[in-house]
């Protein structure tokens, strides 16, 4: 768990920053493909035509934010490593685009590779947009790998691999030197730090740092942050990661007179590097 920095405190209502894991990671669901281990894959010039256009048509609608056609490329039996299924992505699209209308994506093949479960390939995708809430332009920055299974140009299987986004607001928000590993062993502990670059002078810079487990039902939370006094600039931690596999969403929240800044990473707990 990550310990809070004692200082005062005030309680600010913000969307929790597992929502805006969320937002990245359901979009990006809309078209990246996954791949097998690395030493067995093929670099992305010698993919086959199929995966290429798999992949510029789910990039297409994904794009058009059309949401009957995108789900139209996943298995009813789709599954992925979070716990999500075909109907809960479908769900979730809808329920994001409207938030975040006019989203654009771009996909690069990193590898790809046959199996006997059908067509593997692995993506980075990168999603930016906008959304106007109170009166505020809130902006969304997000970074994701992804590994997944094709079989009959259908997605059956969806593994996230990494995942880093960022929602900024205001004239000036807060620029963030945001440091996490991306996985760690089971119980090891590893330094946290989320350093502002801007000098504070006569600022006052507020913040916090949370952990949550990904999981489907934390998708969309909105909840109350307790922000605390940084008057050293940023927020430096020693965690110590759970004592069973998972992944987890650290996020660290930051807002000063010019606007607010919020990062969120995914980290992987596994029993073995």
């Amino acid at each position: 768990m990550i310990s809070q920095p004692r200082h005062t405190s005030a309680t600010y209502n913000l969307p929790k920053l597992v929502g805006l894991a969320s937002v990245s990671y359901l979009l990006a669901i809309a078209f990246n493909l996954t791949s097998i281990n690395s030493a067995q894959a093929r670099t992305p010039q010698t993919a086959p035509a199929e995966l290429k256009n798999i992949l510029t048509q789910i990039d297409t609608v994904a794009n058009r934010q059309e949401v009957e056609q995108s789900i139209q490329f996943y298995s009813p039996t789709f599954t992925n490593s979070d716990g999500l299924n075909r109907q809960k992505l479908q769900d979730g699209l809808t329920n994001l685009w409207e938030k975040y209308p006019g989203l654009k994506y771009k996909t690069e093949l990193v590898s790809w590779d046959r199996s006997r479960n059908g067509l593997v390939a692995e993506t980075v995708t990168t999603i930016s947009g906008v959304q106007q809430t109170g009166g505020r332009t809130v902006k969304l920055e997000s970074k994701l790998r992804s590994r997944q299974t094709i079989q009959g140009q259908k997605i059956v299987r969806q593994e996230i691999l990494s995942e880093r986004s960022q929602v900024t607001s205001g004239a000036q928000p807060p620029t963030v030197q945001f440091t996490l590993p991306e996985k760690v062993r089971v119980g090891q502990e590893y330094n946290f730090d989320a350093i502002v670059k801007e000098p504070l002078g006569d600022d006052l810079l507020l913040g916090t740092a949370t952990e949550q487990p990904v999981k489907v039902e934390n998708y969309f939370q909105t909840g109350k942050y307790e922000l605390k006094d940084l008057p050293a600039g940023g927020i430096f931690k020693t965690g110590k990661a759970a004592p069973q596999p998972g992944d987890y969403w650290i996020s660290a929240v930051f807002i000063r007179s010019g606007g607010m800044t919020t990062i969120v990473q995914r980290l992987k707990v596994v029993n073995r590097l």
